[in-house]
């Protein structure tokens, strides 16, 4: 894709207006003579955001003089009224005196102008006013990757050149990059899975760490528990300079108390103040802030006030590659396995590719006006966007406590699969009349169970009751996260593909419906419909609610991907069971988008059976489409090989390595699980770093062909073509444009 492709978009209008002063304000002949005015001014514009300002009250003054300056953003294509109120403050209730009205189309662009507006009969307020075209606005709008990135994948790509020989030492000239537009880009993916994806990607980000694949790539894109694990390792102080092996260490010991610990009233105090503060400035509140707090308190206990934005200084100088972490917008009415956006979040920059409209990570849950923030927030600690990336946990809120259902179902994907169409925001379709049970580990006793789970009981009373709003814990909307919407006011065009102008179908060779054999046909239905940009609120959710792999982040033609290394956690019925299920939505998906995507045959599993991972290449002459090396969660070669080439012997190295994944009823790699016995931990830990390091040779040989195939097809790369290649689409539009 094209460097440098905009998106229309309108300008709003910012309108100032400095009040200046008034003369003669009275209350008339009775008042005056009770009391001296101590007059204010109100200004209200209906259709501005942030549509209220007053002055300061002057006491006693009649001709008061204030100077004070006000800005509104206003659409221009809107009728817009400046109603002014001149009001006398009292103690008791502040009284009205008159007020008065201004069109605002009277104005116009670039002339300042003073208006003096009678209220009543002999009193004058003055008001001067300037109404501009905002040429800056605090939105991006472009398809193309923002200028911190590009600079990024410049500098990377020579640590990549340099990362690659070493890992290919001794191999062939031929199989190593000679020039830098031979080095190929290659994304690590982690997928969701709760504290399962969390546990297993660390052992993952240990194997490509400290076999030096970690050094050749240039992402690493998360979704739900993997990126809990990317937010603990980058925002560590000591990473990159010390490894995942000592961060893991640490986090054994996180995962290994029960994280309802944390509502203990010491812990409690510190939530409700945070709490309190963001509600009274006016951000929305759900249960997703408070399940942010706890695992952010389980996993980052002494780095709180980390933010997204902090994570720049791990990669300024391209000595990590760039982390991708992801969330979806979806809507009140409808099932997020039809509509959903994808939202990327990178320390750059958070944003909706689907759109075009990205801005730095400091603004995000601000409020926007056609594109220019209205209401600036302090930028949200990166434990509130570890809540949002997880947020399946706080919707499902009572399995997140512990209190399973007597009709138990074995993964979040059953359990959501009973989830009605409205889905993550809507009325609440849990049974209310299946009976709780008490949850908790199997190392805890009766009474301690008990109390843990009467504990949270309490605790969800409490924030029902500090909040006076049920649906806080009732319904899923209380339950999934809320921002302040974005892109308030655009106009969208309504029908939007993710890659617009690239026409490469994902399988040009594979039957149309193919894909739909193996999914629900009613998936994606609706992902070219726009979001509500009337709503002053959109709803964010777990990606893994419609698929588990953060294939989007990835598959951005901009980013040019050759190579993904992919991990998946997800559940499976049995631990003998076909693992594409994930990667065949992705695919469609990405048919869907017309973005390349290997074909991902599931008669593969009839023909290889059951491996550590798979490898789907393009097909001749498929262009721009990357190799996905799929990893999937299995204990094969593990139980009898503590490393590779190197046999078990002892019985208890054999005995340490005798375990299920799913098909064990008392496993504690449940989807559910929010704790994890060091033995646990280190079981899942080293069976994925063995796994890992057990198909090196794998990544090797997928690296040299990404490298191979560079140097063969060059001409092709999905960054190089120009411009004028690509048909031009207004992507946001308006009947009438304004124009600087």
């Amino acid at each position: 894709m094209a460097s440098n492709i905009s998106v229309d978009h309108q300008f709003p209008h910012k309108l100032t207006v400095t009040v200046v002063r008034a003369k003669n304000v009275t209350k008339g002949a009775l008042g005056d003579l009770l009391d001296t005015p101590d007059p204010y001014v109100e200004l209200f514009i209906p259709t501005a955001p942030e549509s209220r300002k007053k002055t300061k009250h002057i006491d006693n003054n009649i001709n008061p003089e204030w100077n004070e300056t006000f800005n509104f953003i206003i659409d221009p294509n809107q009728q817009n009224v400046l109603k002014l109120t001149l009001m006398d403050a009292n103690y008791v209730m502040d009284e009205k005196l008159g007020t008065a009205t201004y069109d605002i189309t009277q104005l116009r662009v670039g002339q300042k102008k003073m208006e003096s507006f009678l209220i009543g009969k002999v009193t004058q307020v003055y008001l001067e006013m300037l109404l501009e075209i905002c040429t800056k606005l605090d939105l991006r709008f472009s398809l193309a990757l923002c200028d911190k990135e590009k600079q990024f994948r410049q500098t990377r790509r020579e640590r990549v050149m340099l990362g690659i020989k070493k890992l290919l030492n001794m191999e062939k000239p031929c199989f190593l990059p000679s020039a830098p537009d031979e080095v190929p880009v290659i994304a690590i993916a982690g997928s969701g899975g709760g504290f399962r994806a969390m546990v297993g990607f660390s052992g993952v980000m240990k194997a490509l760490f400290e076999s030096g694949v970690l050094d050749c790539a240039t992402y690493v894109a998360g979704l739900s528990g993997s990126t809990w694990y990317m937010s603990t390792l980058y925002s560590h102080p000591e990473f990159p300079d010390k490894g995942p092996k000592h961060i893991n260490a640490e986090l054994m010991k996180r995962v290994s108390s029960n994280p309802l610990k944390l509502l203990l009233p010491q812990h409690i105090t510190n939530y409700i103040q945070a709490l309190w503060t963001k509600k009274a400035s006016g951000q929305p509140v759900t249960f997703t802030d408070i399940f942010g707090m706890l695992i952010g308190e389980t996993l980052l206990p002494a780095r709180m006030d980390s933010k997204l934005s902090g994570i720049q200084e791990k990669i300024n100088q391209a000595q990590s590659p760039l982390p991708l972490f992801t969330c979806l917008h979806v809507k009140p009415d409808v099932s997020e396995l039809m509509f959903a956006d994808w939202v990327e979040f990178s320390p750059y920059e958070i944003g909706m590719a689907k759109y075009g409209t990205f801005m730095t990570p400091d603004l995000f849950g601000s409020k926007f006006f056609l594109g220019t923030v209205v209401k600036k927030y302090e930028e949200n600690p990166i434990h509130f966007l570890m809540g949002v990336w997880g947020s399946a946990f706080s919707i499902l809120f009572n399995r997140v406590l512990g209190v399973k259902d007597t009709v138990g179902l074995s993964t979040m994907e059953e359990e959501l699969e009973q989830i009605k169409p409205q889905h993550i925001v809507g009325e609440d379709s849990m049974d209310n009349d299946e009976e709780p049970r008490k949850g908790g580990t199997e190392n805890q006793n009766a009474e301690e169970e008990y109390n843990l789970t009467a504990q949270a009981s309490w605790v969800q009373r409490m924030f029902t009751s500090l909040f006076s709003d049920s649906s806080l814990f009732n319904t899923r909307e209380g339950r999934a996260g809320k921002v302040h919407n974005f892109m308030l006011g655009l106009n969208l065009n309504t029908s939007f593909p993710f890659s617009p102008g690239n026409e490469v179908t994902c399988n040009a060779t594979t039957p149309e419906d193919e894909v739909d054999n193996v999914t629900d046909p009613d998936e994606f239905n609706r992902i070219y419909e726009p979001l509500d940009v009337k709503s002053k609120k959109i709803h964010i959710v777990d990606s893994g609610l419609t698929y588990n792999l953060p294939y989007p982040l990835i598959l951005r033609p901009q980013r040019g991907v050759d190579l993904i290394i992919s991990f998946d956690f997800s559940a499976r019925p049995s631990d003998s069971s076909p693992p594409f299920k994930e990667i065949l939505l992705a695919e469609k998906w990405a048919r869907m988008n017309k973005l390349p995507f290997p074909k991902i045959d599931p008669k593969v599993f009839d023909r290889e059976g059951l491996k550590e991972c798979y490898v789907f290449k393009p097909e001749r002459g498929q262009r721009n489409c990357p190799t996905v090396i799929h990893f999937v969660l299995v204990n094969i070669d593990f139980r009898t090989f503590k490393a590779p080439g190197v046999p078990r012997v002892t019985e208890m190295e054999k005995e340490f390595a005798d375990f299920d994944i799913f098909d064990d009823p008392e496993s504690p790699f449940s989807t559910f699980n929010f704790q994890y016995s060091n033995e646990a931990f280190t079981r899942l830990h080293d069976l994925m770093e063995f796994n890992t390091l057990n198909n090196l040779e794998v990544i090797k040989e997928a690296i040299k062909d990404s490298i191979t195939s560079r140097k063969e097809n060059l001409s092709s790369l999905p960054l190089s073509f120009s411009l004028s290649a690509i048909p031009r689409k207004k992507l946001h539009k308006r009947e009438s444009q304004a124009k600087p």
